[in-house]
């Protein structure tokens, strides 16, 4: 997918180098079609690396994308370069007011306190109620998963104590939904994570489905509203060494974390990943984009307001 990104970029030289096809904004502006319109509110602290992550995966179709980069203006992220962020992030302030196709929460590195508790929570719950009305489908990631299924649902949060950590096979419930076209019966996720769903909570909330589980690392995706929510726990948008950065990363902290199960070669730390999760990803991504975006949603913006 030809997925229109802001000039300079950093992700965008790694990805070209991959045959990933990106463009500027100066070629985007030459093709006359309606492009989808993505925004990606990323809270994870390591932000170029998170935007790498992401549009690897939705630039796998023939559709043109522009996609806004967005930030929480409430939290001030010490691991990103402030002059990236300035550059190219747009404030929640800027776009409350614009429509979208398709959103994407990341992940954030605050599993252990409570949401309320969280420095930009308000700002927030403001962005979970605004998609409601003005985004056609959204996808929450790990910790976001969480915190949106509390907010929407009142889904409890339950931390765990110890971290969620390897590649782990999971199993699907609802074979024939269209986010799972050309997957296995059985596939590979990421998971890094403090915290679990409870099954059994979800399973009583009848505006809640559960498409897919892990025996080891318990519920993994859930919908709602017919797909324009979905809340996924793990990390399909992991780049291969993304669990052995973390695990190094843990280690020279003196926190001892236990070695990513299934993840290394011989579950040995010394050897390479054995990647097993890649094919699985593209076709999420790309099924939530074809499936649930481009063909649910209005080509006016402005009438996402009176879908069902």
């Amino acid at each position: 997918m030809p997925v229109r990104v802001p000039e300079g970029l950093p992700a965008v030289e790694e990805l070209k180098a991959e045959n990933i096809f990106v463009m500027g904004e100066r070629r985007a502006a030459t093709q006359d079609i309606r492009p989808l319109r993505i925004a990606v509110l990323n809270l994870m602290p390591l932000k170029l690396m998170t935007e790498t992550d992401l549009l690897r995966l939705i630039s796998n179709t023939p559709l043109q994308i522009n996609l806004d980069l967005v930030d929480v203006g409430t939290h001030v992220s010490r691991n990103t370069p402030r002059e990236h962020i300035e550059a190219f992030y747009k404030r929640f302030d800027d776009i409350k007011n614009d429509c979208y196709d398709g959103l994407i929460i990341t992940g954030a590195p605050v599993e252990k306190v409570e949401f309320e508790q969280v420095d930009y929570w308000r700002e927030l719950t403001e962005v979970f109620e605004w998609a409601k009305s003005h985004v056609t489908s959204t996808i929450y990631i790990c910790w976001a998963a969480f915190a949106g299924l509390y907010y929407h649902y009142g889904i409890t949060k339950h931390v765990l104590g110890h971290k969620v950590s390897g590649v782990f096979t999971h199993r699907l419930k609802d074979k024939h939904n269209p986010i799972f076209r050309g997957f296995d019966d059985t596939f590979e996720v990421p998971h890094s994570r403090f915290s679990q769903l409870d099954a059994d909570e979800i399973n009583r909330h009848q505006s809640l489905t559960i498409l897919a589980d892990s025996e080891e690392s318990g519920v993994y995706m859930v919908m709602a509203r017919g797909g324009r929510e979905f809340f996924i726990t793990g990390h399909s948008e992991y780049s291969p060494l993304t669990l052995d950065f973390e695990y190094h990363r843990d280690l020279e902290k003196g926190l001892n974390p236990a070695i990513p199960a299934h993840y290394y070669i011989d579950d040995d730390p010394s050897k390479e990943p054995l990647v097993r999760w890649r094919s699985h990803a593209n076709l999420l991504f790309t099924n939530w984009l074809n499936y649930f975006v481009y063909q649910a949603t209005p080509y006016k913006l402005d009438d996402i307001a009176n879908l069902k």
